[in-house]
């Protein structure tokens, strides 16, 4: 269960940083939804840098080195892929102030995405929040086979270099648990946060 607080259509970027950094996020109902609301899960998705599983299939791919992996070039064209709806996704909750939102993140050095490119086509990615040794996932697309897994790999490679200490998915899924990713209490998953928090904040 996520516990849903009012909408804020006010929400700056000082203000979404403020909001995780105590455990809320902000969603839309919809793409087309103008209106904001925090979200603060009861529990909470998190995948464990030290126990970050990939299965030997995908390994073999990332072997073959089918993308040309890439971080931060293109931030802007991840989120507006990522709020694309699409077979998987019929609907999604990226609206206009999201983009807007994280696009400032972004240039304050506090948002990141990492680029699956086939060429000059960008064909998967993902992107999310960086604040002390937290990063924080948002969302990812993929269109190409394992385009999105393979980012996220190499995110926890980057992310483990860097000496970052929580990786906060917000939610479980089936795909995000043959990862490693566990549900975790929010009274837990607060330590984890303050313990991220009490870096310095880090390189990405």
């Amino acid at each position: 269960m996520a516990r849903r607080r009012g909408g804020n259509p006010e929400i700056t970027p000082d203000l979404l940083l403020r909001a995780y950094s105590i455990g809320l996020f902000p969603m839309a109902d919809s793409a087309d939804d103008p209106e904001l609301f925090w979200v603060e899960p009861d529990m909470r998705g998190v995948i464990p840098l030290d126990g970050f599983h990939v299965s030997r299939s995908l390994a073999k791919a990332i072997r073959q080195k089918p993308f040309d992996i890439r971080f931060d070039t293109a931030f802007d064209a991840v989120v507006a892929a990522c709020a694309q709806a699409g077979p998987d996704r019929p609907s999604t909750w990226i609206n206009a102030k999201i983009k807007s939102l994280y696009g400032t993140l972004h240039r304050m050095g506090h948002a990141h995405s990492v680029e699956a490119w086939e060429g000059d086509q960008l064909v998967g990615g993902l992107y999310g929040v960086s604040l002390g040794a937290a990063f924080f996932g948002e969302s990812m697309f993929s269109r190409r086979t394992n385009a999105s897994k393979i980012c996220l790999v190499h995110l926890v490679e980057r992310l483990r270099a860097n000496g970052f200490r929580l990786l906060d998915t917000q939610f479980t899924t089936d795909h995000l648990k043959t990862f490693g990713a566990i549900d975790v209490p929010k009274i837990d998953y607060e330590d984890m946060l303050a313990n991220a928090l009490a870096s310095p904040h880090l390189p990405f």
